[in-house]
């Protein structure tokens, strides 16, 4: 028989130690973000809220609107093709030189990964809010931010796409004396083509979210045209401009999944090391960006003039040397705190939310929900629960958590439903209730998957908590909005570092907790 030593869980104490680390940080996280449920019940927001989504309906469907409304969607359309056309033009050549297979030059990496951490690191809002300073309004600014944003993204994913095939091929030309590019053109590239295509074509629809949430800060499109109904709180037109946008993002995500799923059909051999499929992507993706860029009427040959490249130099010396004062750097802190504690309430919450919707019924009205909780972008979530709670942190939290919550939930969902079912039908033919069948049968083997899914968006989180403070959500973002509005650049050069800072802090305790747990 065996002991009790023996049946003791041997990660007990461990398990105990994190419940109490986690209950020791909840109160100053929930301090930091003023956490207070009772605002949604107050009398004065409800009735400012309910008034202001009482004017939403009937849409706006004056002609002259609608025609703005079209150019508009176009605009979006435009500036999400030619922010990703741009992105690749910057992460071929890093991933390139970052990956380790057949690199360019060693001394490549080192440079590269810092341009890397330094794009992702910043907001594309961020970017798109200094380039409006330097431009002016217009779709130009958005397309640069996506550009530069995407452009670091696109580099760590494709690095990490092209180390994770078989470099035999590759090792194989080189032998026989291929140079470097030629043996990652035809050692590696067919090898991984699919699974970049399907990446590319899941960050073009994420470009198109994105798309909308810089029109806030004057980079066009449908987020401009939003910005505008909720400032004047003509909710008519913000509920035409939220319909819209809902569609394209569906129509986005159905043909996102198509795109993605025609990729794993079978293809016939052919001469050609890629796919057809591929090819007619990648010529598909061309015109697309051709057309974009035609449309925006983008001359970049304007952005390369003496005025031009002077007038950036000016507006980027600016930033420098940083504010370092005491002063600065204690309010600094503070808000780091507090952009860090929205980040971590508002994917609790969606954390929590997520699983019980995800164990709801009927399965497609769950989805629905899911799918207008993600659709709606945070920026758009947090000007309504400003309205709703007020000016401040919790407001932040609360977007986060809307959004969050119909991007895990689905996740959520899926590992739900891909869980074996012996564990819980054993349970349930010893009559145990379908609540704890799913507590002590599912949850167990799928709970490393669900931290690890709520870790990643965490990280994901935390660049957005840094920036919903443009509409009053506190934080880094609020902050920065500020000192950019009073053109205190050198204080907004160090905010702009404290959010890179923040996030990879972020991105590294989140990628050690998802080892501890393997």
């Amino acid at each position: 028989m065996a002991t009790l030593e023996s049946r003791r869980d041997p990660l007990a104490a461990r398990r105990l130690s994190l419940s109490l680390l986690l209950v020791l940080l909840a109160w100053p996280v929930l301090k930091a973000a003023e956490f207070n449920p009772g605002a949604l019940f107050d009398s004065g927001n409800l009735k400012v809220t309910g008034q202001f989504l009482a004017a939403f309906l009937p849409p706006q469907t004056n002609a002259d609107f609608l025609t703005e409304l079209f150019k508009a969607t176009l605009e979006t359309l435009a500036i999400a093709t030619a922010g990703m056309g741009l992105a690749l033009l910057i992460a071929v050549p890093l991933a390139y030189s970052v990956s380790r297979v057949c690199r360019a030059h060693p001394g490549l990496q080192p440079v590269s990964r810092a341009w890397l951490t330094v794009l992702r690191g910043v907001p594309e809002l961020v970017w798109a809010l200094l380039f409006v300073r330097v431009m002016g309004l217009g779709p130009v600014a958005g397309v640069l931010a996506l550009g530069l944003t995407y452009g670091g993204m696109l580099a760590k994913v494709y690095a990490e796409i092209l180390e994770s095939v078989d470099t035999a091929p590759a090792r194989a030309l080189l032998d026989a004396g291929a140079s470097r590019p030629v043996a990652m053109l035809y050692g590696v590239l067919p090898l991984a083509a699919k699974e970049l295509t399907s990446y590319t074509v899941y960050r073009w629809e994420c470009a198109l979210r994105a798309s909308v949430v810089m029109g806030f800060v004057g980079a066009g499109g449908l987020g401009q045209l939003m910005d505008q109904a909720m400032k004047m709180l003509n909710g008519g037109e913000a509920c035409s401009v939220l319909i819209v946008f809902l569609s394209l993002v569906l129509l986005a995500d159905g043909l996102s999944v198509w795109l993605r799923q025609s990729l794993d059909a079978p293809a016939p051999r052919q001469p050609s090391p890629f796919g057809w499929r591929s090819q007619l992507f990648g010529l598909t993706g061309l015109i697309s960006v051709i057309s974009s860029f035609a449309l925006l009427s983008i001359d970049f040959s304007e952005l390369l003039t003496v005025q031009a490249g002077l007038s950036m130099v000016h507006f980027v010396t600016g930033f420098f040397p940083v504010d370092v004062s005491a002063k600065v750097l204690l309010k600094t802190a503070e808000g780091v705190w507090q952009t860090l504690a929205v980040s971590i309430l508002g994917t609790a919450l969606a954390a929590v939310a997520g699983l019980l919707l995800a164990l709801g019924k009927p399965r497609v009205m769950v989805n629905a929900v899911f799918n207008l909780c993600r659709s709606v972008p945070e920026l758009v979530w947090a000007t309504l629960t400003v309205l709703a709670v007020g000016l401040g942190p919790f407001a932040g939290a609360l977007a986060l958590a809307l959004h969050t919550t119909g991007v895990l939930g689905r996740l959520f969902a899926q590992a739900i439903d891909n869980a074996p079912r012996a564990p819980a039908l054993a349970l349930q033919d010893a009559g145990v209730a379908s609540g704890l069948t799913f507590v002590y049968a599912t949850l167990p083997q799928i709970a490393p998957q669900l931290l690890a899914y709520t870790l990643y968006r965490w990280e994901m989180n935390i660049r957005m908590a840094a920036i919903l403070g443009f509409v009053g959500a506190g934080g880094l973002g609020q902050m920065l909005y500020v000192a950019l509005s009073l053109m205190d650049y050198k204080h907004a050069c160090t905010l702009i570092m404290a959010m890179l800072l923040l996030s990879m802090l972020v991105d590294q305790v989140s990628a050690r907790l998802r080892r501890s747990m393997d």
